[in-house]
Order: C-alpha cells, then structure tokens, then sequence
C-alpha cells in the first residue's frame, strides 16, 4: 500500500520504535513496565453485574449517538464536575478519545482557510493522534513547543497573526502528557480569546481531568461559556479510560457546538463504528457514579507522594500537577531507557518518541516518561531502581 505524500512527514510510531529500542538482554530477573498508561487500579464493582444484564444487546445494533441513558448520565457528569449545561444533542459518544480526537478533525477541519492550506496546531510533546489527523485532513501540523520554559503547556499566543490567521484548529492535552502540567483559566482564557478573533476551533483533550492532587482543573468548555464565545468555539474529549480504570472498555465522549457535534454525528454514521448497547449501559453507570473516582484519585495521591519522596532531589525534577505520568530529566532519553532495562529491567518511554523534531531540536530528547499505574509496592521499586541506576 502506498500512502499520500503527506504521511512522509509522520511521526515513527511510538510502540513499534520503542521494542526495536529495548530488544537487547537484561540482567534483571524481574522486569517493570513503565511505558505505557494502562490504569491498572481495580473498575468499579458494578461493571460486571450490568454488562451481564445487558448482554442480549450484543444482538442489535448499536445507538450511533449514544442511548438517552448514557448522554443524560454526560451531562449530569458535566453539570456536577464543571457547572455547565450541555444538552443531549451536543454530545456524542465515542470509542475512546483516540477515535474522536482523530474524526472531529475529519468532519469539522476546512480544505481551505482563508484562502491558503489549513494549519492544525499540536503541542510538542503530543499524543500521535493529533499528528496523524492533521496529516489525513491534508492541513499543515505545527508543533509547538511545551517545556518547562512555557510552564510545559504550548505558547499559542506567541505565533504570528500569518500562522493564526491560517489555523484551523488546535489540540491541547490539559491535564498532560507527559508533563502533568494544567491550563488554568487565564491560560484558557488566553487560547480562547484567540481562536474568537483568528476564527479557529479549540480542541481540549481532557481525558485526564479527574486524576489531579487538590483541585480539579478548569474544563474549557466551562471557561467559554463563562467568556460568552461562539459555542461552536470548543470541543471537549473525555474518557473512562482513565476515570474509572477502563482502559479496555473504549468508551468516551465529545461535547462541543450543536453544528459540530451534528457534523461528527454524520460522519460516524457513515464511517464509524458505534459503541456496543452493552458497553454504552456500563458507561452510564460509570458516567453516574462519583465514589469510585474519589477512591482512585486517593491512590493516586499516594503515588504522587512515593514519586515526591524518592526523586524529589532530582535536580530539574518536576512533580506532576495532575495526570499519572512522570517526566523525568536525563542526559539522553534512548540511553537511558536502555540503560534502565539492561541494567535494572524497568521498561520506560524515551521522551523523544513522543515529540517531533523541529528546527533541528527535540524537546523530548533529554526526558523519559514514567507511567505510575503499577500497585503501589511496584511502583517504589521501579521507582528506587530508576533513582540508583540514573541519578545516585
């Protein structure tokens, strides 16, 4: 199969890249996989009770757009976490927030804006969706730059009117991967003001809103409506991935404008896959209940603390604000991956896998993530190991 020209410029997938990287021996006898962000704390007690009494469901096809049940469960979630009212009609339920952060650019991204080729911006580092949309709606990615010198969150008021004024969308992962940073509301605020007057479309990836150490972040949905801007303006992702620790169910949700919202509709109708009757019932549930979340945010609050605790002399190191990630500073994030697997046998994520290069620099290059999902004994040990075998 040969792709467009376009995917010339697509970033090496990060999984592929990273086995070829750590295909070497270890003279670990037990090995710690750190790599990848599958929540692995226990789902909620009741998946399994109503995914039985729904099974018959598996017979028919799906709802395109989501059961009543399940976008009332979203929008009493999104009335109760963030004060807004969205309506039924203005949510669309997804299969993960892979899937609609990809197909929102498909329906919503114009061939042309203002006359010229459109630009999709991404942070750099970026979950590789974002790259691989932009690339599919033949729009130009921009990656900017998100570093501890921009607090780890992308300047987007620091590019050109020229760049602006051919911007179509942009992606902001907030809280995010990899760094834990979060936008507040002047940062919010900032990015809206620019998309009102450069006439873009913000979306806010926010799947890892509830995982956070005191208080929950701002939504961007809710800071809009609080602006009074265009209600097409922003459109909000979220998951149950992370939420409730079902990484494996694939369900999630898109809130935005009515317009949008009908336009993503459509498309899934014709070229996507709805969330099975089954899965869209658990997620109901789940979308409901708030005690289970309070619950895995306390197990994350004691993992911040093992992480503050052992590499909190680390100089450079940062704690993360939100989310379950480390971003850790070393000399090369390849060398130290393998150095780590060769010689203690915990599997991490050079920082460089999930960034693009760009003027010669990679603000990648000297990071590594470290995802903190293991139990908590695992993960002191991963986390000890790492300390001694880079640090100490």
């Amino acid at each position: 199969m040969v792709f467009p020209e376009r995917f010339s410029n697509l970033p090496v997938a990060t999984w592929p890249r990273l086995r070829a990287l750590l295909d070497v021996p270890t003279k670990a006898t037990e090995t710690i996989n750190m790599t990848i962000g599958e929540p692995r704390h226990a789902f909620p007690a009741f998946v399994g009770e109503i995914l039985a009494t729904n099974l018959s469901g598996f017979g028919k096809y799906p709802n395109n757009n989501g059961t009543d049940d399940l976008l009332d469960a979203i929008s009493g979630y999104l009335e109760r976490r963030y004060g807004i009212d969205v309506p039924n009609g203005q949510i669309m339920n997804l299969n993960g927030t892979r899937e609609g952060l990809y197909n929102a650019a498909m329906a919503l991204c114009p061939e042309v804006k203002n006359g010229q080729k459109p630009v999709i911006l991404t942070p750099n580092p970026f979950y590789q969706v974002y790259a691989v949309a932009s690339l599919s709606v033949n729009a130009d990615p921009i990656y900017v730059p998100a570093t501890p010198d921009t607090g780890n969150l992308p300047d987007f008021a620091a590019l050109s009117d020229e760049v602006l004024n051919k911007t179509a969308i942009a992606y902001v992962c907030s809280p995010a991967n990899p760094q834990g940073a979060v936008a507040d509301r002047a940062y919010w605020e900032t990015l809206i003001g620019l998309a009102e007057k450069h006439d873009f479309q913000i979306f806010a990836d926010e799947c890892y809103a509830e995982i956070y150490r005191d208080a929950p972040p701002v939504g961007a949905m809710q800071v809009a409506r609080d602006m009074g801007a265009d209600p097409e303006r922003v459109l909000i992702f979220h998951s149950l991935s992370k939420r409730s620790n079902l990484p494996g169910l694939r369900s999630g949700f898109c809130a935005g404008g009515p317009q949008s919202i009908a336009k993503i509709r459509s498309l899934r109708a014709y070229a996507g896959a709805p969330v099975a009757g089954p899965i869209q019932a658990v997620s109901a549930a789940a979308w409901a209940d708030d005690d289970h979340v309070v619950e895995n945010r306390a197990l994350y609050h004691q993992k911040y603390k093992i992480a503050d605790d052992t590499l909190g002399h680390v100089p450079g190191y940062q704690s993360p604000q939100a989310g379950f990630f480390l971003w850790l500073p070393v000399d090369n994030g390849e060398q130290a991956a393998v150095k780590l697997w060769q010689e203690t046998g915990v599997r991490t994520l050079p920082g460089a896998y999930l960034s693009q290069t760009q003027d010669g620099q990679n603000p990648g290059d000297t990071f590594i993530r470290v995802a903190m999902v293991a139990p908590t004994q695992e993960l002191q040990r991963g986390l000890t190991l790492i300390r001694d075998c880079l640090y100490d």
